[in-house]
């Protein structure tokens, strides 16, 4: 096998791609590095595809892209120009090191599962491209994310939003026993703040429903502008009263009102039962002010309300506030977790709609200002098509749904599909990283986390 290794020769049309015409009897597979050296100097490759020939059954040829240049100590992403005849190895790890080393690859968040094995890196500076992150269940999503946050929260002054809805994320703020090294000792010093509905001794997570603006305090109403227009029109002639007083200073007044508009809206406050809603502020702060603040990480709890269309509400709340105030450029990573129960277009309910409106606005608008995403979820079919195609990163651990598979092989054309077909065998922690936040696409395993994880499967129990 050294010696057919030896004597494999790559070419390229177009110094961006390769192909290597006769690979057969070598290990390489898709995801395998490669150094390919001509009379120009070296390059970095990386194999994508592994097929038959069409001249010869019996030979397979690799195709791939060229990552970039290597000159000494320096690696050039820039195209080059095409070649014939480049002998072809194996990338060692020292070449790795390079590589993460020139393109600022600092966040260690596993170890690679191709050769050569070195720590899994990403690039922090690229987390301001939005993010897509999917896996189904058990396959370790949710604990893997967590590994990547801690990774950011240390080693980065970007503020993080949790939009948390299963209480996963809780516990950013602890560290496990013995946890120890670089990342544990900053952990320790970062400004973690974690708002929840109802735990006593936690900061209270809150709206406050005269802050909300007149399209969100509709949303909130159920209110529509043609069909329950009377109503709508009520809401809109009383805007600077709403945005002054809270619903139960407002509630007697519409009751007893000789206007029927104002009174039907006095009705259904009363009878959607809006001022029992835990949600409301209250005395207490709005978890806008929290997150203006800019801790090193905030999450907000959305599980644990009384009645579902209230974590509406708080995301809504904050979506709005942040994207009103996106002229500041304050940068901010809004991570939203199980993300199809906020960004599916099947949801239906005036508020469920606001939210996942404002998630569209924010991808399709939000990066210029600094308003970046990173959504996770375990079902990619349903989340809205337009916050999908406009992720520039990916993260994929195992899924073996044919239709989210074709989905992400055709929103996600930078990560070589041969991998992404090797999805559905991957083990629990492993992981496909691919786009602008990871030097190549790679396979890897990912990293212990050191905090505790929140929620996690209940165990059957055994007698």
């Amino acid at each position: 096998m050294a010696e057919h290794r030896a004597q494999l020769t790559a070419h390229s049309e177009d110094g961006r791609s390769f192909t290597i015409p006769d690979a057969s009897g070598t290990p390489f597979i898709a995801g395998t590095l490669l150094l390919v050296t001509t009379a120009r100097g070296r390059m970095l490759a990386l194999v994508e595809a592994r097929e038959l020939t069409a001249a010869d059954d019996d030979a397979e040829a690799l195709h791939g892209r060229l990552l970039g240049e290597i000159d000494g100590d320096r690696f050039d992403q820039r195209g080059g120009a095409p070649f014939t005849g480049g002998t072809v190895e194996v990338a060692d790890a020292a070449t790795i090191d390079l590589v993460h080393a020139a393109m600022g690859a600092t966040l260690e968040i596993g170890v690679n599962l191709s050769p050569p094995i070195r720590p899994a890196l990403l690039l922090a500076h690229r987390f301001n491209r939005h993010t897509f992150w999917c896996g189904q269940s058990g396959s370790g999503k949710t604990y893997a994310l967590g590994v990547v946050l801690e990774q950011l929260i240390a080693h980065t002054a970007l503020p993080v939003v949790v939009f948390d809805p299963n209480s996963d994320f809780v516990r950013l703020g602890e560290l496990n026993p013995g946890a120890s090294g670089d990342t544990a000792e900053l952990l320790r010093e970062r400004d973690i703040r974690v708002l929840r509905p109802s735990t006593p001794g936690a900061e209270p997570l809150r709206a406050r429903f005269p802050s909300l603006s007149m399209a969100a305090k509709a949303a909130v109403l159920r209110l529509d502008p043609v069909a329950d227009r009377e109503e709508f029109n009520a809401v809109v002639h009383l805007s600077d009263t709403l945005s002054a007083s809270e619903p139960d200073q407002v509630l007697p007044a519409l009751l007893g009102s000789d206007d029927p508009a104002r009174r039907a809206l006095g009705l259904r406050i009363e009878n959607m039962g809006l001022l029992k809603w835990e949600v409301w502020a209250g005395r207490d702060r709005e978890a806008t002010l929290v997150v203006d603040e800019r801790a090193d990480a905030t999450v907000l709890d959305l599980g644990g309300f009384s009645t579902p269309d209230q974590h509406l509400v708080v995301a809504l709340s904050v979506l709005d506030e942040l994207w009103e105030r996106r002229e500041e450029r304050r940068p901010a990573l809004l991570v939203i977790d199980e993300a199809h129960n906020l960004c599916s277009p099947e949801l239906t309910s005036p508020l469920a709609v606001a939210v996942r409106e404002r998630i569209v606005q924010i991808a399709a608008e939000g990066r210029k200002f600094g308003l970046w995403l990173l959504l996770s979820t375990q079902r990619p079919s349903k989340v809205h098509p337009s916050i999908i195609s406009q992720c520039d990163n990916l993260a994929l651990m195992k899924m073996s749904s044919p239709i989210d598979l074709d989905g992400l092989a055709t929103y996600f054309g930078y990560a070589p599909t041969a991998l992404i077909e090797r999805s559905p065998w991957f083990r629990q922690g492993e992981a496909l990283f691919a786009g602008g936040f990871t030097p190549a696409p790679m396979l890897l395993t990912m990293n212990a986390r050191l905090t505790p994880e929140g929620g996690g499967d209940v165990g059957v129990p055994l007698r």
